[in-house]
Formats: structure tokens, C-alpha cells, sequence
């Protein structure tokens, strides 16, 4: 009798260690199930990004999140090649992401017009509103929120920056991307801009590093005495390549804070690493279960007027001191 129970109960052992040995894939694919998966598509390259992209990742650490084991981050890259958008965001989109991490008005677009469920958190882009990505910033509705700030504005200042930084400038070029649908409310701005300080301004494009010496020629060849670059993707994440070449042609120059950074004559803009750190925040709230249309978009409260001396000796010129006593960070 004794037997019977002992092998009886040895069976029933051997039963329990089956079915938990069956029943462990299925709890972990379950876990695995449950890490989210965020899509990053990006405008640029993954190299000419890399601070930004960092920023961002950061801003998920400092949530909590590790890389790789509790968060999953798909990455896909246009290379600065904005045609290819639409395909790497529906690729994304086929990967069943839980969010989609944009940047740019270029990314952005792609990103609406391939899904209308998944959220998409916007980690910086030139005019939400203007670009007519969102109807209202306060409420932004649909899948769609993020970071914005007020670039066609923004622009038009650093023309005037310039222009009291050297005052004989007259003729002035606006490096953009032409495959930058964002351009449009910019260039208004700045003409605007340009009519009261009675200074000429004609654009030059550049749809990748490839006709960065063509555009530079081109301002030569119209006797353009400086150069505004707008921002765009594709050009920040290009910004040491535009800057040599304003250098060698001794244009001054401004744009956004990596240009200057990387040799250009100036910049006034936004802190992209902070931006990129805060949209972290945004896609923490979502996975946490808040709606797109709930947040509102943030803008930067903060402006930075940066001012490269290094370059302004090498183009031979002195900043006056009503500009450096308000710049924010002087590059020796």
C-alpha cells in the first residue's frame, strides 16, 4: 500500500515539473510581450544625430527605463533622404510599435499619414501650427503630441541678430532644404524681416551634403555678403559641413546652436538636447496610459544667442559689444 502512495505521488511530481516545464516559454514570451516598443524614425543619420538621439535616451534613463530590457527602441533612418520617410514610418508601423518618436515637419507628416492610432511624440519640430501638423498647441487632438517652437520667428531674429552683429551686410542667402515642406512660413517671416532692415535676401537649397559647394558658389556668384541657414534635419545633422564651407567662402554666417558650435559666425536658437531629453517625459506618460490628444504641446521657454568669436577673427571682424553682452555663450 505504501508503495502505491509513494508512486503515486512521484507521478504526480512528474506531472507538476512537466507542465511547469511547458508552461516557461509561454510566461516568457508573455514578459517579452510585455516590454514596450518604441519607433524612432529619423530624418537624418544615426552618426549626424547622435547628440540628439543621446538626449533623448537619456531622458528615458533618468525615467527608469534601460535600453534593451525594459524599453525596446526600433530605429529606422532616412539619411537625410526624405522620400523614403513614408516607407520607414509604415516599416514601423508593421513592427506594431507602442509609440512613434519623430522629429522635423518631414517626419512628422509621414509618421500621421501612415497611422491614425499609434501615438506619435513629435521630439522637435520648426511651427506645429504653422506647418499644419497640429490646429491648436493646447490641444493637439488625434495621435499627435511633443515638443514645438516658433522657427519662421526665430529665423527672422537671427537676420536681425546678424545684421546688428555686421552692419554692412546687404545681401543675405537663406540656406534651406527644398523637400522641407516647413520653409514656407519661414521665408515669409523673414522677408518681412528683411524689407525693415532694407536688406536683400535670396535662397539657396541643398537636398543633401552633396550640394553644399554648389549652394556656397551660388551665394558667390550673386554677391551674397551672408548666410542664414534655416533649420531642417538634414542640415543640423550636417551643421560641421555647412560651417567649413561658410568659413572658406568668409561668409558670415548664423543658424541654430550646432551650427555656431561647429564654426559658424553665430547662432539664436533652441536647445535641441533639451527638447529631445523632455520628449522622454511624453513617451513615458503615454505608456502609462495617457491620450496624444491630452498633452498638450510644450514650447521652449528659453532662447539662446550664441556667438563664435574664433570664427568672427579668422573673417576678420568685431562683434559689437551690444551683441556679446547679450549672448548666453561665447565661443573663444
Amino acid at each position: 500500500m505504501r508503495l502505491a502512495v509513494h508512486q503515486m505521488t512521484r507521478a504526480a511530481w512528474a506531472l507538476l515539473v512537466s507542465l511547469a516545464l511547458l508552461a516557461a516559454p509561454l510566461v516568457s514570451g508573455a514578459q517579452q510581450a510585455t516590454v514596450p516598443r518604441i519607433g524612432f524614425l529619423g530624418a537624418a543619420s544615426a552618426s549626424g544625430y547622435a547628440p540628439q538621439l543621446e538626449a533623448f535616451r537619456q531622458g528615458l534613463r533618468d525615467l527608469g527605463y534601460v535600453e534593451g530590457k525594459t524599453i525596446v527602441i526600433e530605429y529606422r533612418w532616412a539619411e537625410g533622404k526624405y522620400a523614403r520617410l513614408p516607407e520607414l514610418a509604415a516599416e514601423l508601423v508593421r513592427r506594431k510599435v507602442d509609440v512613434l518618436v519623430t522629429h522635423g515637419v518631414p517626419g512628422t507628416l509621414a509618421a500621421k499619414r501612415v497611422t491614425t492610432t499609434i501615438p506619435i511624440v513629435i521630439a522637435a519640430v520648426g511651427d506645429a501650427v504653422a506647418s499644419g501638423l497640429v490646429a491648436s498647441l493646447a490641444r493637439p487632438g488625434a495621435n499627435l503630441t511633443g515638443l514645438s517652437y516658433l522657427l519662421p520667428e526665430l529665423t527672422a531674429k537671427r537676420l536681425e541678430l546678424l545684421k546688428e552683429a555686421v552692419p554692412r551686410i546687404a545681401r543675405v542667402a537663406m540656406l534651406l532644404n527644398p523637400a522641407n515642406p516647413a520653409n514656407g512660413p519661414i521665408l515669409q517671416a523673414v522677408n518681412a524681416t528683411a524689407t525693415t532692415l532694407k536688406v536683400e535676401v535670396h535662397q539657396v537649397e541643398a537636398h543633401g551634403p552633396q550640394d553644399f559647394e554648389g549652394a556656397l558658389s551660388a551665394v558667390a556668384s550673386r554677391r551674397g555678403d551672408a548666410l542664414v541657414v534655416i533649420d531642417d534635419g538634414m542640415l543640423v545633422a550636417n551643421a560641421g559641413g555647412v560651417a567649413a564651407l561658410a568659413a572658406k567662402t568668409r561668409l558670415p554666417s548664423t543658424g541654430f546652436k550646432e551650427f555656431a558650435e561647429a564654426g559658424g559666425l553665430m547662432a539664436y536658437g533652441v536647445n535641441f538636447l533639451d527638447m529631445c531629453r523632455r520628449t522622454a517625459g511624453f513617451v513615458d506618460k503615454i505608456l502609462k496610459g495617457a491620450k496624444p490628444a491630452d498633452l498638450p504641446i510644450e514650447q521652449p521657454t528659453k532662447f539662446e544667442l550664441v556667438v563664435n568669436l574664433k570664427t568672427a577673427k579668422a573673417l576678420g571682424l568685431t562683434i559689437p559689444p551690444s551683441v556679446l553682452a547679450r549672448a548666453d555663450e561665447v565661443i573663444q
